[in-house]
């Protein structure tokens, strides 16, 4: 492979017999519409196993790698608060399948449904990593998305969501560009890369029509299930505050944050 890129390492030795791969996509994205000037990135990790693929962020997996680290060693740190993506993406293979983990707030949902995208192949070629790829055209979640896939790669899959081209999806952007991953690197190894479980939250499963109910009431309202979860303190001038005082002002917080996060990939979700 010619050309390799400097911002990521590619690891192509033992590419075709290596059973687990990770590749490696930088995602841009847009948070607030109002504010097209601030775009967010984040390094996310496609990693391709025998029985599924996961998709998270790798400042996430580092920080709770190293958390899982520290616990082995009797140490209870702290994650480094870094990443901009927390939730991940696992899907079945040769099945619609897709288990979608995310957080409202304090609470973790794992979300099951099924998803079947529609692909328009076109007749348009290109070269992404010295890599042939095909554009080719799909809507989901309430946007029209460019995708660009290569058959050198026979992975029918790709970040976040998107899967079901016959090649793995190296470039993937909505019409507005709002939301753009683009790889950057592949690694190989032959061992397990296995995201670290560290038990910090119980999880809820619910479907997908349960998990849009739940959305659009934490959006409502994102402390509604913090009523007589949260006593009487003392703030920082040791001035007393009421149970109702504080969870007034953690509201306000949330729905001021809320309203720059108008931008979300299923766009769909906000009607």
């Amino acid at each position: 492979m010619k050309n390799t890129p400097l911002l990521l390492f590619i690891l192509l030795s033992g590419f075709l017999s290596s059973q687990n791969k990770q590749f490696l996509y930088e995602y841009r994205f847009i948070p607030d519409s109002t504010n097209k000037a601030d775009i967010k990135s984040e390094i996310m990790i496609l990693n391709i196993q025998k029985d599924r693929s996961e998709y998270y962020s790798s400042v996430r997996f580092a920080s709770d790698s190293a958390q899982a680290a520290d616990y082995k060693k009797g140490i209870n740190s702290m994650s480094s608060g870094d990443a901009l993506v927390s939730e991940w993406v696992t899907k079945s293979p040769n099945t619609n399948q897709i288990v979608h983990t995310t957080f409202l707030g304090w609470d973790k949902y794992k979300v099951k449904q099924e998803i079947l995208l529609t692909w328009k192949l076109t007749g348009a070629f290109s070269k992404i990593l010295n890599y042939d790829v095909q554009k080719a055209t799909t809507e989901y979640g309430g946007r029209k998305w460019t995708a660009w896939f290569t058959k050198e790669i026979p992975i029918q899959d790709g970040p976040y969501k998107f899967k079901g081209l016959p090649g793995l999806i190296l470039k993937i952007e909505d019409e507005t560009k709002s939301h753009i991953w683009e790889l950057k690197g592949i690694r190989s190894s032959q061992e397990e890369l296995v995201f670290p479980d560290l038990g910090q939250y119980s999880i809820t499963e619910v479907n997908y029509n349960q998990y849009i109910k739940k959305l659009k009431s934490y959006r409502a309202n994102p402390t509604a299930d913090l009523v007589g979860r949260i006593p009487d303190q003392r703030d920082s001038t040791g001035k007393m505050r009421t149970s109702a005082e504080v969870l007034r002002e953690i509201n306000q917080q949330a729905m001021e944050r809320l309203a720059k996060e108008n931008n979300l990939i299923e766009i769909d979700l906000l009607k």
